[in-house]
Formats: C-alpha cells, structure tokens, sequence
C-alpha cells in the first residue's frame, strides 16, 4: 500500500494539469490488472460544463477523464460506491516544504507529499478494499469511482453521475481522521470589484481610494460571519467557526505613488447545512449594499458582487438512509474496538452531489487528519490507511450482503 500511495503521490495530478489525466491512465491500468470491469472514458467538458446545474469548475482544462473500476455482485444485494477524487490543490512555495512537494516520502508511520491526506490516501484504502473484496461473493456490486475536479467544484462527480452511474450507498474516503462525517458545509466563491478614483498620491484629495473604501466593506464581513455563527447544527457545533467567510486575495491599484482607482478583492462563504445557496447569496449581498448605502461615494458608485468559481452546496445524509451510517459506524468498531466520532465538516466535497443530484446515501469516512490538507508538509498516517481499508472491507461484506 505504501509503494502503490508513493507513486500516486509522485504523479503531481493538480486540477488542470496533464497529470490529472495521467494518474486515471495509471489507476485504469491497475483496476484493469485486478480483474475488475473498467469504464475508462473523456469527459465531454463543453457539454457537461454548459449544464445549467454544472457545480462549477474553477481551473482551465482541455481535456478530464472519468474512471470507474467494478466489481460485480451475484445478484440480489445493494451495491456500494466508493468515490475518490484525484486531483490535488498545487504545491505552493516549495520552500515551506521540507523535502520535494511530491517525493511519497516515508518517515515513520507518516508519508508525505502534496494530496497525501488529501485524499489520495483514501483512494489507495478503497484499492486495496477492491483488490480484498474479489476474493469474497458479494450479492452486490462494489464501485470505485475516481473523479477528477472535485477542489474546484466537483466536475468529476457530476460527469459520474450524468453518464448514469449510480449505488445504494456510497462512501468518500476523504480524510476524517477515521470519524464519520455525514454532512458537510457548503461554499460559494464570490468577486467584489470596488471602483475609487486614481489622482497623483501627492494630491491625494483629489482621487477617492478604493483601499480606503474597501475597509468598511470586509469589517461588515466579519461582521456576517459572527452572526451567522451564533447558532448552528448539532452536528457543526465541535467547529469554532464553522461557516467561515474569508477574503482570499486583494489586488489594487498599479503604481506605488498613484491613489489607487481599482480594487478586486475574491473569497469564499460558508454555506450552512440546509440552507439554499441564495439565501447565502442574497446575505452577502445585502451586507455589501448596506456598507454602499452608508457611504456617499460608494451610494454613487456601488460595489459589484460577481459569483464565480465551484458552487458547493451543503449536503446531509437523509435520515431515511441512517442504515449506511450505522453500517459503517459498527464495521469501525469491529475493526478498531471503537465506535468513531460522528459531527459535520465546515467544508465542501462532492457528498452534496451524491446526495442531491444522484439521490445516493452518502458518507464520509477516511485517514488523515484534516488540519493537514492543502498545507506544506501535507502527510498520512500509513496504519489509518490500513485502518480504513480493513473498515470498507467489513462495510462491504455487511452492505452488500456476502454469501455464507
């Protein structure tokens, strides 16, 4: 398992890059070596991107391949869908790194390397399951679906699911740190374009500074978070702040001595379990056009509010399909001795897709902890690797009903 998560690692498969093409030609050739059935196709990007329930995609790609390994059920049993995206976030500053951002290092029980954690160590469990899983009957089918795109929206699982695939239920071995996690937060990416007035900074009463009126618009920002984390789901309640709202870059003005004219700030807010994505919308919105209404300038020259990029959702398993959670909480136990913590994520993933659009009782559940993801040193620990594997094998053989 560490050989086949070194290599993956090494394939440097960050959205939009040839490699996020490259690492599906290797994991077709070896569910293809397994023995399993094996739809290896192109994505068709103009048409599923011209969709008008497309999630998003917020990196270019000419091209994006879908992948999905089967192995088939006797008949008569619930299938299972294992879902793994393979697409990394990039690297960053490869100095903050203390080796090659992509060497699959090992060092102990830790290995190391950008999407390690996220969340090619939950791809190499759900292999490793598949590759146990041949050698039992099931009366139903097991999938592994591997999915590009899903940090910038989800363009993989949506391709998955509009070329019809589906299961009963599915789990997405994201890393959870072996916790159960059954719902997620949603996200939205938005643009503000503040328009100032440049004038030479030495007669810098005569321009109007789009910085300068930019301040007032994040503090009332900060301002929405806090209140909309006053009260939130029993299941978000172990996150200080679940539902974040974060400016993520700012760029104005072109010259060091002109009063700035521009201004383009992007971010992110969170979206609360349950709630629509308009309604997260029309909150932000509003936030902004009160700062605008309170400033005479700003009365005159409104901020612009563009919304762009991936759209994720939030997403629940339904209670109706509580059988997979229970399955899933008791095949940990077995394997650990333990039952796993069970609480919301305050971020996206594709579990919104599944459940939403494929109608599929979806779940959580994968090594690695998450204040590791998409940070320098990125690692995972190779015994909850094992650890994970050994719980999708015993969920399997529960779900899908195993021949006595």
């Amino acid at each position: 398992m560490a050989e086949l998560l070194a290599e993956l690692v090494r394939i440097p498969s960050i959205g939009g890059s040839a490699a996020e093409a490259q690492i599906q030609d290797r994991l077709a050739t070896w569910l293809r070596a397994e023995g399993l059935e094996v739809d290896h196709w192109p994505i068709p990007l103009n048409q599923v991107t011209a969709e008008t329930d497309f999630p998003g995609m917020e990196v270019a790609r000419t091209q994006a391949w879908g992948l999905v390994g089967r192995l088939p059920g006797t008949g008569g049993g619930p299938s299972l869908m294992l879902n793994c995206h393979v697409d990394v976030v990039p690297a960053g500053d490869p100095s903050a790194w203390s080796d090659d951002p992509f060497s699959g290092r090992v060092n102990g029980d830790l290995l190391y390397g950008r999407g390690a954690c996220d969340m090619k160590g939950g791809l190499v469990a759900s292999l490793f399951a598949m590759r146990a899983l041949r050698r039992r009957r099931l009366r139903g089918d097991v999938l592994i679906a591997c999915v590009p795109g899903e940090e910038d929206g989800g363009m993989g699982t949506y391709a998955l699911l509009k070329r019809g695939w589906r299961a009963d239920a599915c789990v997405i071995p994201e890393p959870t740190g072996l916790d159960v996690v059954p719902a997620n937060a949603g996200s939205l990416t938005f643009r503000l374009r503040i328009r100032g007035r440049a004038a030479h900074a030495a007669r810098r009463y005569d321009g109007v500074s789009a910085i300068e009126k930019f301040l007032p618009v994040f503090a009332a920002l900060r301002a929405l978070e806090r209140r909309r984390n006053t009260s939130v789901d029993a299941l978000m309640e172990r996150w200080d702040l679940p539902y974040a709202i974060e400016i993520g870059t700012v760029h104005a003005g072109d010259w060091s001595s002109t009063v700035p004219g521009d201004l383009v700030a992007e971010g992110r807010i969170g979206v609360a379990l349950d709630e629509p994505e308009q309604a997260a919308r029309r909150a932000l919105e509003q936030t902004v056009a009160n700062v605008c209404a309170s400033d005479e300038w700003l009365r005159r020259h409104p901020v612009e509010v563009e919304w762009w990029g991936g759209r994720f959702a939030s997403g629940r398993l339904p209670a109706a399909d509580g059988d997979l959670l229970n399955r899933l909480t008791e095949a940990h136990a077995t394997v650990t001795g333990a039952a796993p913590a069970v609480w919301g994520a305050p971020y996206g993933s594709d579990l919104r897709l599944l459940t939403g659009l494929g109608r599929i009782a979806t779940v959580q559940y994968g090594p690695g902890d998450i204040a590791r993801m998409h940070t320098p040193d990125e690692c995972v620990a190779l015994s909850e690797v094992a650890t994970t594997t050994r719980t999708l094998i015993a969920l399997a053989l529960s779900h899908c009903r195993e021949w006595n």
